[in-house]
């Protein structure tokens, strides 16, 4: 049984989250098929830009329409904010502001703009990081000791 067959079905407007180096995974948000190709809308950064990334900000960034099986082989479906925010329609919201925001350049900001951000974003006009949150909360403690004990 290959891989794919393990995979969910998928509905256009789905978070995908593909497993990315141990602290952060790539998300996009499931387009829908074109002459049977699936395709995934995401936040990319142009590959010049690649080093900007070591400071956590890219100017030069955008949302891209790519198949599946380009940006990634793995994959689990993320619509992990369902029961707190109601998705938006696809067909009526989601899809126009992907054709339209793919037009435009995009500041790519790991803390503040990152693709769990856009794809949260487009699924429900709400921008989350849970995994920015994540690493936040072990950073900012620690941050919190060291300027309360006067070290920085």
């Amino acid at each position: 049984m290959g891989l794919r067959n393990s995979h969910p079905k998928l509905y256009p407007g789905d978070i995908l989250e593909f497993p990315g180096n141990s602290y952060f995974s790539h998300f996009g948000v499931y387009y829908g098929e074109r002459d049977g190709v699936p395709y995934v809308a995401h936040l990319t950064i142009r590959d010049s830009d690649t080093k900007l990334l070591l400071f956590g900000r890219a100017i030069n960034a955008a949302v891209k329409l790519d198949p599946l099986d380009v940006v990634g082989k793995k994959y689990k479906v993320r619509n992990y904010l369902d029961d707190k925010h109601p998705p938006r329609d696809f067909y009526v919201l989601i899809q126009p502001e992907i054709d339209e925001i793919m037009t435009k350049p995009i500041t790519f900001d790991i803390l503040f703009n990152n693709s769990e951000h856009q794809a949260t974003m487009l699924r429900y006009g709400v921008k989350k990081s849970e995994q920015i949150e994540k690493v936040y909360s072990k950073i900012v403690p620690t941050w919190k000791d060291l300027f309360e004990k006067k070290k920085i």
